[in-house]
């Protein structure tokens, strides 16, 4: 109503419509976790591109199977990562310092992450640009060379007129704090003198200093995923994403070259992607094609064991890839290596939702994977026959049509669990639709729970549904086919109203890839003239 009716005239009022917009969230951002040269250790960071990784996390390294696993992500369609670095080792004896003498004390900096990176840096002093009076400011430069004990700089921060003082607006620890990706202050100089004696024009370089071996100890499965209560509370590994927002895929590279991701962690990790409405991809290890001979009884044996281990419930949520991809190493003068397919894989499924949608396989031709040579197994047919049935996704070579994924199945996707959940587009598009009504609901918290609402309500996710039939995400002739949302005192009782529930139930006809086309050809015999 109009704040008050006080003089003869008209009045004009504004009606809200009752239309909330249901927004779609994102479906392929992609979460990795894993060793990287350098770089903010257990945190969630957002990347762009693999420059953007590069430039953060410190780009190709032979130690980091992320490294690569991102790099197939962006090669292959990928468009939006989160990294989280992990670290095998003790961070503050690992991360280089520079002692820079001040007085009777020092100002000592650290690099901003642990790692060998850090003692290619060097710093200095100047007080070319501060008031003579002021003997606490000083001028800090911090360089990056292109290697420790190199002399070509690759990067470079400069700091003017900063201060010892805490009291100062432009305190040491402050603007590093806030400003550089370089440097961070381990030890504060002395409050009473600032770095350098002031009769000398600058302080020389300063080079970093530290441990022989500072990129740490490869990285076990307690690092990725740890068990303990208090790393866990401390969002270490995999729950660093718990500072994420959202994340839809989730890729564990193998630890090493050499070394697999144990099953028990996979588990864990499934566990955790059920409980973020996100999808799990695992790569098969390296022993299943260990033994040509053996490889596909291997693999037989090892996603059934895999299976049992996750569990039915958890296994809707992860998708299986085997073999591993024969592409050239960069680091290796570009001979040919094997590598876990996960990334790539990732990549394809965000290159196919936008090409296509997310109700689409990401499988078949469109599917076709980018600089891969091979496969360390090369399968037939019947072999594929095999696998497929127990909801293992296979990676096929075919003639003219190149390398491509050729199974959209998840782990819960073996024929004799006859899940609804059985194939990868299905569960990844009814993720989808939970994290969007979840998202594009909360407005219902709190409101007037009778038949108004429930109006709005079904007006709301109606919409939302409707834009979804009409891009084809639905089986169906017709709306009424292909999906229906109810809300209303047949799904909301008295007694849920009077315990503060609103019951919303929104049902839909998946899409379901045709995984199997058969073709019936039948002989026409020639008409008789009689």
């Amino acid at each position: 109503m109009p704040s008050a009716l006080t003089y003869p005239g008209v009045y004009v009022e504004e009606v809200p419509s009752g239309v909330r917009t249901i927004t779609g969230v994102a479906t392929s951002i992609t979460a990795f976790i894993g060793r990287s040269s350098r770089g903010p250790v257990n945190r969630a960071v957002r990347v762009q591109s693999f420059t953007e990784y590069a430039r953060i996390f410190g780009g190709l390294w032979r130690d980091s199977t992320m490294s690569y696993a991102v790099n197939h992500f962006f090669q292959h369609g990928g468009a939006d990562a989160l990294i989280v670095r992990v670290f095998n080792g003790n961070i503050a004896t690992n991360t280089a310092t520079i002692t820079l003498p001040a007085g009777a004390g020092s100002l000592v900096l650290e690099a901003a992450s642990p790692g060998l990176w850090g003692q290619a840096l060097r710093a200095r002093v100047d007080h070319l640009t501060r008031n003579p009076a002021d003997t606490l400011l000083f001028n800090l430069t911090v360089e990056e060379l292109d290697r420790v004990g190199g002399s070509q700089v690759v990067a470079a921060e400069s700091f003017r007129n900063v201060s010892v003082s805490p009291l100062s607006p432009r305190f040491v620890n402050t603007v590093l704090n806030e400003q550089s990706a370089l440097v961070r202050v381990r030890a504060s100089a002395p409050q009473n003198a600032s770095p350098n004696d002031p009769a000398n024009p600058a302080l020389p370089n300063v080079v970093a200093a530290g441990a022989a071996n500072a990129d740490g100890a490869a990285i076990t499965d307690a690092q990725l995923v740890p068990t303990n209560a208090t790393a866990i509370a401390n969002r270490e590994g995999m729950y660093a994403l718990e500072a994420a927002d959202l994340f839809n895929l989730l890729c564990l590279p193998p630890l090493t070259h050499e070394a697999d991701v144990a099953t028990a962690t996979w588990a864990l990790a499934a566990t955790y992607c059920q409980d973020r409405r996100a999808m799990l991809i695992i790569d098969a290890p390296a022993a299943w094609t260990a033994n040509a001979a053996t490889a596909i009884s291997t693999a037989q044996t090892g996603v059934s064991g895999l299976r049992t281990t996750v569990g039915n419930d958890d296994a809707r949520n992860a998708a299986v890839y085997f073999p591993r991809l024969r592409m050239a190493d960069p680091l290796s003068e570009n001979r040919l290596a094997e590598f876990a397919p996960g990334g790539a894989v990732a990549g394809i499924i965000a290159r196919t939702d936008v090409q296509r949608g997310i109700w689409k396989a990401p499988a078949g031709l469109d599917a076709s994977f980018s600089g891969v040579q091979g496969f360390s197994y090369t399968m037939t047919d019947g072999q594929n026959g095999l696998l497929n049935p127990l909801g293992l996704n296979c990676l096929r070579s075919f003639p003219v049509t190149g390398n491509l994924v050729w199974g959209a199945r998840t782990l819960a996707g073996a024929d004799q669990l006859a899940s609804e959940w059985k194939y990868l587009p299905v569960r990844r598009f009814a993720l989808f639709l939970e994290e969007s009504l979840y998202r594009g609901s909360q407005w219902v918290v709190f409101e007037p729970n009778d038949e108004p609402l429930w109006a709005q309500i079904r007006l709301n996710v109606g919409a939302f549904m409707q834009n979804l039939f009409r891009q084809g995400a639905f089986q169906g002739r017709s709306p009424r086919e292909a999906y229906f949302v109810k809300c209303d005192r047949e799904t909301t009782t008295q007694n849920d109203i009077n315990l503060g529930i609103v019951n919303i139930l929104v049902g839909f006809a998946p899409l379901k890839p045709a995984e199997f086309v058969v073709l019936k050809i039948q002989q026409m015999a020639g008409q008789v003239e009689v």
